[in-house]
């Protein structure tokens, strides 16, 4: 695997491509000196923990033959400053799904993906927590796929 960065500006907006030609760009937001032209690279973490794990989740649903008719999720991520840095501490992922679910399903697909499948929130194991809720047609459920309407 393997992507190319090429500086589009005198800033800090950059266009970056993989093997196969997609294009993202990535820049930093005006008051730390860049034209917001795109996500920056901690928002492109955040961006991959949703995308992974909902690639994970559909596919484990679609093999159980659940029917899906949205799919959306919410992250959000606490950083910490660690010398210079700020790394993420805490990432809070919410999955918004409609459709004929069987919530047990629901339940353990987002299990999997985070225990299991999903390598963007395992390689960010060592530093981070992700943390994780499933909400099916509305409705919050526990871990082990039973209501939690309170």
């Amino acid at each position: 695997m393997k992507v190319t960065l090429n500086r589009v500006n005198d800033n800090f907006h950059f266009e970056l491509k993989n093997e196969r030609g997609h294009i993202v760009n990535v820049d930093s937001r005006p008051e730390f000196g860049g034209n917001d032209m795109g996500p920056s690279p901690m928002e492109l973490i955040l961006m991959g923990v949703a995308g992974c794990s909902a690639i994970d989740m559909i596919s484990i649903l679609k093999k159980q033959r659940q029917e899906i008719t949205s799919f959306k999720a919410e992250v959000d991520g606490e950083r910490v400053q660690l010398g210079e840095a700020k790394p993420f501490k805490d990432i809070h992922v919410v999955f918004y799904l409609e459709g004929e679910i069987n919530p047990e399903k629901a339940a353990r697909a987002a299990q999997l993906s985070f225990e299991k499948y999903c390598s963007v929130s395992k390689t960010l194991e060592p530093t981070a927590t992700v943390h994780y809720k499933v909400v099916l047609n509305g409705i919050p459920l526990t871990p082990d796929g039973e209501s939690n309407n309170l």
